[in-house]
C-alpha cells in the first residue's frame, strides 16, 4: 500500500502475520476444519468458538493488515508491506521460504504476540523431532477382556509460551498407567494414541489393552491410584482430567509382543518433556524444553514426535542429540528437521522505542519488554532480511492451540490503536 495522508515519502513498514491455524477440536466436537465455519459466540467479553480452536492466533493479526490496506486514502500513512506467511504453525516453512530480496522495508511489526501491554523482542529458536519404533505383533490371547484407558480433560495449551505451567501431558500420564500395568498384572498392548500436533501439549490419549480375567480388579486399583497420584499432583491445575478405564465389547485379534511394548513404553517414559532450563540471564524466563507431543501409529511403526525449543542454539542441539541417542537406544529411527533460528533481543532498537514511549501514553504505565520462548517468524525473517529492526505486539489471547482458546475483545480495539499510533509515528511528512 502506498503512503497516504502526507506519509507517501516515508520509510516503507512491514506488516507480517500468518495466515495457517491450528486445528484443534474436543473429542466430542464433529466439526470439519475443511469445510465447516466456526461457532463463535461471545462469553464475558471474550471472542470463543464452540468445541474447537478461534484461531485468533494469527487471524487477528492478518485482520488488522487487510484493515490497513483498506484505509481511505487520506489517512496518515508510510507505505506499507504486508507480509503474510503459511504454515507457521507446522514449522515456519512459510518464513524459511520467504526470498527476502523482495522486501523493501527495515522496519517490521510482527503482530502475533498474545499479551495487551507486552512488546516482544526475542523468541526462542527450535526444531522438531520424529522417532519411528518398530514393533512386532502377536496372536492376542483369547480369553483375556479388552478395555479402552484414555486420559482425558486436561488443558493442553501451547508448547512455548504455555510449557512453564507445567500444565499435564496426557502421553506422559497414560504411559505410566501403561507401565504399572504391565509390571503388575498380566496386561497386553493393543494400541496407543495421544497428541495431535507438535506445538501443542497433548490433552488426550488412549490405549486399547487386553487384561487377563484374575488380574482386572487389580489393574483397576492401579488406575484408580494412578487417577489420585496426578490429581494430588495436578489437581488444583488440571480440574477437568480424567482417567477412564471401560469395557469393550469386540476382543482385537492382535497385541504388541511383551518386548514391543516395553520398548515403545519405556521410550516414551525416557523422552524427556517439559521446561529443562530456566534462563540465567532473564528472570522468569525458560531457556529450553520439550514437548512430548503425539504419538500414533503407523503400520508396524509407532511414530513420536518431540518439539524441542531453546533460545540459545549450543542448548537446542544438545537437547536434539539427547533425543537422538535416546532413540537409537530403543533401536528407533530419527528424523529431524533443520532447526529454525531465534530472535535475539535489541534492546536499542529504534522501533522499540517508539512503541514504548506510545504505549506508555495509552497504558498509563511501562509496558512489558520481554523475550518469548516460542518461535515467531522474526528470527527466520531477520535472517533473511538485514537490517531489520523488528519488535512483535498484539492483543490477549489465552488458550492458544487448544479449544479453550478465546481473545479479549476489548484488547483488540486497543491493539488496533496502538498499531495505528506507531504507523503514525513512523509517517515522515
Amino acid at each position: 500500500r502506498p503512503g497516504s495522508g502526507g506519509g507517501e515519502k516515508s520509510p516503507t513498514i512491514v506488516i507480517q502475520s500468518h495466515v495457517d491455524m491450528v486445528c484443534e477440536k474436543n473429542r466430542d466436537s464433529n466439526h470439519d476444519f475443511m469445510k465447516d465455519p466456526l461457532n463463535l459466540y461471545i462469553e464475558k467479553g471474550w471472542l470463543k468458538a464452540k468445541g474447537t480452536t478461534l484461531g485468533a492466533d494469527n487471524g487477528i493479526g492478518v485482520a488488522a493488515a487487510l484493515s490497513l490496506l483498506e484505509m481511505p486514502k487520506e489517512t496518515t500513512l508510510p507505505p506499507l508491506e504486508c507480509l503474510f506467511t503459511v504454515d507457521e504453525e507446522t514449522g515456519l516453512t512459510g518464513a524459511f521460504a520467504l526470498n527476502g530480496e523482495i522486501i523493501k522495508g527495515r522496519t517490521m511489526l510482527n503482530l502475533d504476540t498474545e499479551d495487551w501491554g507486552e512488546i516482544c523482542i526475542g523468541c526462542a529458536g527450535g526444531g522438531d523431532s520424529s522417532l519411528n519404533l518398530p514393533i512386532e505383533t502377536q496372536e492376542a490371547p483369547s480369553d483375556f477382556l479388552s478395555f479402552q484407558l484414555s486420559v482425558e480433560g486436561l488443558q493442553g495449551g501451547h508448547s512455548g509460551v504455555d510449557i512453564h505451567e507445567e500444565r499435564g501431558n496426557a502421553i506422559v500420564f497414560i504411559s505410566s498407567i501403561l507401565d504399572n500395568l504391565c509390571q503388575n498384572t498380566d496386561t497386553r498392548l493393543v494400541s496407543l494414541e495421544g497428541g495431535d500436533k507438535h506445538n501443542a501439549i497433548p490433552r488426550e490419549a488412549f490405549a486399547t489393552i487386553l487384561i487377563s480375567p484374575e488380574a482386572v480388579s487389580d489393574a483397576q486399583i492401579i488406575v484408580s491410584n494412578k487417577e489420585n497420584g496426578f490429581k494430588k499432583e495436578f489437581g488444583s491445575l488440571e480440574t477437568n482430567m480424567q482417567v477412564i478405564l471401560s469395557g469393550l465389547k469386540s476382543s482385537p485379534k492382535s497385541s504388541l509382543t511383551k518386548k514391543s511394548q516395553k520398548n515403545l513404553i519405556n521410550l516414551i517414559r525416557t523422552l524427556p518433556h517439559g521446561v529443562l532450563k530456566y534462563s540465567h540471564d532473564v528472570e522468569g524466563l525458560v531457556e529450553t524444553s520439550n514437548n512430548l507431543a503425539s504419538v500414533k501409529i503407523n503400520n508396524n511403526h509407532y511414530n513420536i514426535v518431540c518439539s524441542t525449543r531453546s533460545s540459545i542454539a549450543e542448548a537446542l542441539e544438545f537437547q536434539r542429540e539427547r533425543i537422538s541417542i535416546i532413540a537409537n537406544s530403543y533401536e528407533a529411527l530419527i528424523e529431524q528437521e533443520e532447526p529454525y533460528p531465534g530472535w535475539a533481543p535489541n534492546i536499542n532498537s529504534p522501533i522499540l522505542e517508539i512503541t514504548k514511549r506510545i504505549y506508555s501514553e495509552m497504558l498509563d504505565t511501562k509496558p512489558n519488554v520481554c523475550a518469548i520462548h516460542a518461535g515467531l517468524e522474526c528470527g527466520v525473517i531477520g535472517e533473511k532480511v538485514d537490517g531489520m529492526d523488528m519488535i512483535s505486539f498484539g492483543p490477549t489471547i489465552k488458550g492458544p492451540h487448544s479449544p479453550d482458546e478465546r481473545v479479549e475483545i476489548e484488547s483488540v480495539d486497543k491493539f488496533w490503536t496502538l498499531l495505528l499510533k506507531i504507523l503514525k509515528a513512523l509517517t515522515v511528512k
